[in-house]
Order: C-alpha cells, then sequence, then structure tokens
C-alpha cells in the first residue's frame, strides 16, 4: 500500500504565498506522476499542476506565472509553491501521485491525499 500525507495549506491574504507538501510512503517501487489538483465548494475537481519523473510540468493556466510545481525523489515528496495567492484559490487541494508498487506484488498504483484546506482572503 501507499500512503500520501499532505500538509502546508492555512489561511492567508490576498497577494501572500503558502507551500504544499505531499509525502508518499509504503511499498513503493517507482514514482512516475506527481500533481495537485483542487476542488472549490460547488466545483468540480480541476487539475492545478504536474510533475513527470523526468521533471517536465504542466501547469492550469489559470495559476501559470504564480505556481511551481516540484518534486525530491529521493524522498518521494512533491511541493506545491503558491504565490501571489487569489481569494479564486481558496479551495480544498489534493496531491495525487501515480507510479509502480512493490509489495504484495509489483503493480501500478494511484493514490490520493487526504486534502489540505487553502483559504486565501480579499
Amino acid at each position: 500500500q501507499v500512503q500520501l500525507v499532505e500538509s502546508g495549506g492555512g489561511l492567508v491574504q490576498a497577494g501572500g504565498s503558502l507551500r504544499l507538501s505531499c509525502a508518499a510512503s509504503g511499498s513503493i517501487l517507482s514514482i512516475n506522476t506527481m500533481g495537485w489538483y483542487r476542488q472549490a465548494p460547488g466545483k468540480q475537481r480541476e487539475l492545478v499542476a504536474t510533475i513527470q519523473s523526468g521533471g517536465s510540468t504542466n501547469y492550469a493556466d489559470s495559476v501559470k506565472g504564480r505556481f511551481t510545481i516540484s518534486r525530491d525523489n529521493a524522498k518521494n515528496t512533491v511541493y506545491l509553491q503558491m504565490n501571489s495567492l487569489k481569494p479564486e484559490d481558496t479551495a480544498v487541494y489534493y496531491c495525487d501521485v501515480r507510479g509502480t508498487r512493490s509489495s504484495p506484488y509489483s503493480a501500478p498504483f494511484a493514490s490520493w491525499g487526504q486534502g489540505t484546506q487553502v483559504t486565501v482572503s480579499s
């Protein structure tokens, strides 16, 4: 099994910054894609950013130039640095990790974090 632990959410004023972290642990053989999604009240979950094992990244248009996704492969951790936050960034943020697990047998896995609340006040 693979477990994800998120941290770093909170309340911040518009224009401020927050850094989210998501650490994966368990029977991990390799990790391919790590990403962040968010869900605001009454809305569907949407992609924020993803990063591949080779370092290539993808961002939603709404966060380009403000958010930066990065990963530490040695720690199986993905980060989301959020700058110039806006009230419309308010949502629960979820990390998503996909790769190959090693136990009880080698197989693909896809795991979601528990979610962390980000609230941006105007």
